[in-house]
């Protein structure tokens, strides 16, 4: 079997991860890339065949395109404030010399980086967000794609200098005949796990700092700010990420639903309804989604609801901070933008949005990672302005937020990718987990209500790692 250069360490489940050994000098490594139509199988059981290596996953039912890889080729990261310009110029030097095989293989396919970045970047995070650095990007070793209704098997390995290629070529293929069939699953697990739950911030904590953050804003210091709180989970046996995804995958298909593993057994995962940015070429797709309400029980209930989010003061007034803010952020990288006139109801299936359509074509520097770092923290997850809501955050939770809504996605040979919002996620290692739900504080804010919202957004992983309300 030809050699893979993984970099990533393979530690003991824990709440520390080892440091992440950083990536070695690329510049005398090419990237040979091979891609073969393979039998179409859930993206999720052909994770179940990794054994003890990094894990990555990627799908939304809404789109035509899902991905899961597991090894690790290669890792990219950086540590510092110029961590998006830093991953940007690796990924450019990776893909401007891999040789990409076959070359008529479908323009969707082939190699990405799957990978995110911390909310802030902060020397070493504590805990469970040991083995996540402020920018983390991973190659698979394999990786398999679904587009258009078929499935693609890539493997990706490092030459070193003077190389044969055919002679890679061929092993690469014979090791594609080794590899073993997907295994068969079917549905989500029905194994129930028992959780001990511990908030981080009492309620009364929590009241208190919404009701000073209003005053604040009230006194025309910033226009909102988004505060969380953590939830830490201690599980009777170790959690499973691959059992949690296939219980979102029935609740909350339509999601964007990820799993990024850098050391196997320290998982980041959820399913996320907010996208941070999608580009192709010049083109740009993001929505502005912040503004919250329950479903309810019954259709003429649930409807109700949804008109009166639509029509609700503060949640609208929050809304609209965040698609101005958008907009501003985009602006100096686009030639124009389209915004829908009125935001629209993205239901889930325990709460549904505000949401506004954003699309764009953008100029200058190509790729999507200047998108990210400029929309990223959006006050749908920060505040506005950024500058004042940051510190806020910082000196408010008692809980390091690591890459808790954070950018999370993927980026293509031509440095086109898809982000999403880390929300609705949870990080574990072993038995302990830990959970986040956020708020949008502005003006007009009710403590109470605030605590009630972060609730509801609790919920979905809560129930997925417990496998409650499965089949």
């Amino acid at each position: 079997m030809l050699p893979t250069m993984t970099l990533m360490s393979e530690t003991k489940s824990s709440s520390l991860a080892e440091p992440l050994p950083r990536a070695t000098d690329q510049t005398n490594l090419t990237l040979l890339s091979y891609t073969v139509p393979w039998p179409r199988s859930s993206l999720l059981a052909f994770l179940h065949q990794a054994g003890h290596a990094p894990r990555v996953y990627w799908e939304n039912e809404q789109l035509d395109l899902g991905l899961a890889g597991y090894g690790a080729a290669l890792t990219l990261q950086a540590h510092d404030q110029s961590r998006f310009e830093s991953i940007q110029c690796q990924a450019r030097r990776l893909f401007e010399q891999a040789i990409l095989l076959p070359s008529n293989a479908p323009a969707d396919v082939g190699p990405r980086l799957f990978g995110g970045f911390a909310f802030q970047v902060r020397d070493r995070l504590p805990g469970l967000w040991s083995a996540f650095p402020a920018a983390c990007f991973m190659l698979p070793r394999y990786q398999l794609t679904h587009a258009h209704g078929q499935a693609w098997l890539t493997v990706n390995h490092l030459l070193p200098p003077q190389a044969y290629v055919p002679h890679s070529l061929e092993q690469l293929r014979a090791e594609i005949l080794r590899l073993p069939a997907t295994p068969n699953l079917n549905g989500a697990s029905k194994n129930r796990l028992t959780l001990r739950a511990d908030d981080l911030t009492a309620q009364a904590a929590w009241c208190h700092a919404v009701a000073q953050a209003t005053q604040r804003i009230q006194g025309g210091h910033l226009d909102k700010v988004v505060l969380a709180r953590a939830r830490r989970l201690e599980a009777d046996r170790p959690i499973a990420p691959l059992e949690v995804l296939a219980r979102l995958r029935q609740k909350y298909p339509n999601c964007y639903r990820f799993l990024f593993e850098p050391v196997p057994g320290h998982a980041f995962y959820g399913a996320t309804p907010e996208l941070l940015a999608e580009v192709n070429g010049a083109e740009l797709r993001t929505v502005a989604l912040a503004g919250s309400i329950g479903r309810g029980q019954t259709l003429p209930e649930d409807e109700a609801l949804g008109r009166q989010l639509l029509a609700h003061p503060k949640e609208c007034h929050e809304h609209a901070l965040v698609v101005e803010a958008v907009q501003e952020s985009l602006q100096p990288l686009v030639s124009h933008l389209s915004i829908a006139a009125q935001p629209s109801l993205l239901k889930l299936s325990n709460i549904q949005h505000l949401q506004t359509a954003i699309t764009g074509r953008l100029t200058g520097q190509p790729g999507i990672l200047p998108v990210v770092a400029a929309l990223h923290p959006t006050p749908a997850l920060g505040g506005r302005p950024r500058a004042l809501a940051l510190p806020l955050i910082e000196e408010t939770e008692p809980v390091a937020r690591g890459w808790y809504g954070s950018p999370i996605g993927w980026l293509d040979s031509d440095l086109n990718g898809m982000f999403a919002v880390a929300i609705r996620s949870a990080v574990s290692a072993g038995r302990e987990a830990l959970l986040y739900a956020g708020a949008g504080i502005v003006a007009d804010s009710v403590p109470e209500k605030e605590w009630q919202e972060t609730q509801l957004k609790f919920r979905p992983l809560l129930e997925a790692l417990a496998g409650e309300g499965c089949p």
